[in-house]
């Protein structure tokens, strides 16, 4: 039996079981079992020997960064943003992954990531999407609150760091205005149980031409709800969700996944998130 697990703390109800074990029954593995693993700040330094019982693990907050440490070896991905959300064991090494960005890029994959994009918020996954779309060509706008004026301006010091020549300009949020061709929500508002919420107004939802928001509860935000109203592109988060579980399992033992059956599956989770928020 080969055993994988995500670790956080706390973990409370996760997704990641769900996708996981659907990932193992479509590559045919009938011997891998997928658990939660909830560990400690405190007990992080000292987990080595923990983590070296399964064959892979994916990594949540708050451990994304101090699991680093324990690492024989860091992918390229998680170098670019020091962050580990996924560990191969290779034969008792193991070697750090960062596969938000693989989930990001792969959801992205029909929009316009490469035009003038506008992104809502700039700290964790925020950062992670500037510096990709950056890479990609894309002229960025990083749309923050005024408080988070400096922490974008360190953002795009990274970002030109990254990638020379890049585009990237600093608005508030409150003062958002021009045509985009994407927008990304990379911050919790509309995020349950606070639905109604919606990070920008009506006319820059007008504004934009396609979106991705990276709230994957609920499936259907309020700023997904109005552009798709509007007869425009959007992406929910659970795509980005089930694509960066498809990397680990790329990572892990070499799997491949046709697009129907993905797309089966972020459904599944869709239906599963949709249900929860029902009982709860």
């Amino acid at each position: 039996m080969a055993d994988y697990a995500l670790t956080g703390h706390p973990l409370g109800h996760s997704m990641s079981p769900l996708i996981h074990n659907r990932l193992f029954e479509l590559s045919g593995i009938t011997d891998a079992r997928y658990s939660l693993v909830d560990i400690a700040p405190e007990d992080i330094p000292n987990s080595r020997a923990l983590i070296e019982k399964y064959a892979g693990m994916n990594v949540t907050i708050p451990h994304k960064q101090t699991v680093i440490a324990l690492m024989d070896e860091l992918a390229d991905s998680a170098l670019r943003y020091n962050s580990v959300n996924c560990i191969k064991n290779d034969n008792g090494r193991l070697i750090g992954f960062n596969t938000d960005c693989d989930g990001f890029l792969r959801s992205a994959e029909q929009l316009p990531i490469d035009g003038n994009v506008v992104i809502l918020g700039c700290g964790g996954v925020g950062r992670m999407m500037a510096i990709e779309t950056a890479l990609h060509g894309g002229a960025l706008t990083l749309a923050v609150l005024k408080k988070d004026i400096g922490l974008a301006q360190n953002l795009t010091d990274e970002i030109l760091a990254k990638c020379s020549g890049a585009s990237v300009k600093i608005v508030d949020i409150s003062e958002l205005d021009g045509k985009f061709d994407l927008m990304v929500n990379a911050t919790p508002v509309g995020m349950y149980p606070k639905v109604e919420g919606c990070p920008v107004s009506d006319s820059a939802v007008e504004n934009c031409s396609a979106f991705f928001d990276a709230v994957y509860n609920p499936t259907e935000t309020t700023l997904i709800r109005k552009a798709r109203a509007m007869g425009k592109t959007a992406v929910g988060g659970a795509s980005m969700l089930v694509y960066q579980a498809v990397k680990a399992h790329e990572i892990w033992y070499g799997g491949s996944f046709g697009t129907q059956e993905l797309s089966t599956i972020i459904k599944e989770v869709e239906a599963a998130v949709d249900s929860m928020n029902q009982d709860g």
